[in-house]
């Protein structure tokens, strides 16, 4: 590209968001590095976000959750291609209380992200006609979820929504399943706020049957990311999660537009990349806003059950398809700083 190979280096920041700054202030000065793709963990995405600008480099950010990053943190330098918490909470809040689950009861972890999920959601719940009814926190890393799911049931609550991740929740699924809770068991609707395929993989389809969630791609939508999707497996053995595939296009995305500004300068690129379509094998005519928030269909899905799934991944089937423009926040309601409202 442009005279010069394309390298890319990995760092492993452990959730340690001082260690991934130290990382990436490294390579910024010491190894030529232009961008910093992917940072799962929203702590640090905020801080990569800010040392980028500082910088003058580009955050490609797919990993991160938080709404904040392209909100009222937003700077020039950054893209948040893949999903954030106003998605997330957006679209399955407001189709189960358009469904009629109008009561909520949350499992939040105790810290930004969950509880930037669950006030998100309670937003649009609430907005939507819907109540909430109660909630239980939990420390990040729990491993007991018993007085979380007890008060949930107890609250009788048409959802109990996990505002979680990661292996938080996986075994609030888990425990989840072993008190009974679900759709088919005792008529209360399980939501997570952020799951990925590899989540439910772990869990199992027989203990997280029924579950919905939202993502921003499935491995087994079309042809297109089928046919990518299985070049993946046949590399990794696992198919890809939201996040991968948001890395995977975020970096082409970004290829697309240095090779389009015909140069490396953060400032053209991002205008060039603005300026074209986002298109790969799960975004289909995206773009890229002002604030940073790339724009791309969402979905909300209910996992399957073990005799629903007709081969192995064959996790998901669609509920319903929402397109990029009523999913993410409107810049109408941005506090972004680049914004300019009239």
């Amino acid at each position: 590209m442009l005279g010069r190979p394309v390298e890319i280096l990995a760092g492993d920041h452990r959730m340690n968001p001082d260690l991934g700054v130290q990382i990436a202030r490294d390579w910024f000065d010491n190894h030529g590095v232009e961008a910093i793709v992917d940072v799962p963990n929203s702590a640090l995405g905020l801080a990569i976000s800010g040392l980028c600008y500082q910088k003058n480099k580009l955050a490609l950010l797919s990993g991160p959750g938080a709404s904040t990053i392209t909100n009222e943190k937003c700077n020039p330098n950054t893209v948040q291609f893949t999903y954030d918490t106003y998605a997330l909470s957006h679209v399955t809040g407001a189709a189960l209380v358009a469904q009629g689950a109008k009561t909520w009861f949350f499992i939040t972890a105790d810290y930004a992200f969950g509880h930037q999920l669950e006030a998100d959601a309670t937003a649009f719940v609430t907005k939507a006609g819907g109540r909430v009814v109660g909630h239980a926190l939990h420390p990040p890393g729990a491993t007991d979820f018993s007085s979380a799911l007890l008060a949930a049931q107890a609250s009788k609550a048409d959802v109990v929504a996990l505002a979680n991740a990661a292996q938080d929740a996986e075994n609030s699924v888990k425990q989840a399943a072993e008190f009974g809770i679900g759709e088919k068991r005792n008529g209360q609707r399980l939501a997570a706020l952020l799951m990925f395929i590899s989540d439910v993989h772990a869990v199992g389809l027989d203990r997280a049957q029924g579950l919905l969630l939202t993502t921003a791609s499935y491995w087994d939508l079309d042809d297109a990311s089928r046919a990518w999707s299985e070049r993946f497996y046949a590399r990794t053995k696992v198919m890809p999660t939201m996040e991968q595939t948001g890395s995977y296009g975020v970096v082409l995305h970004y290829l697309k537009g240095v090779a389009k500004a015909g140069t490396l300068e953060p400032q053209a690129v991002m205008a060039a990349m603005r300026a074209i379509p986002i298109n790969d094998a799960f975004v289909h005519n995206g773009y890229l806003r002002i604030d940073g928030r790339v724009i791309r269909d969402m979905y909300l899905m209910r996992v399957k059950s073990p005799d629903q799934s007709k081969r192995p991944w064959d996790y998901y089937e669609l509920v319903t398809r929402v397109k990029g423009e009523d999913a993410f926040r409107p810049l109408s309601e941005s506090a972004c700083p680049l914004v300019h409202k009239s």
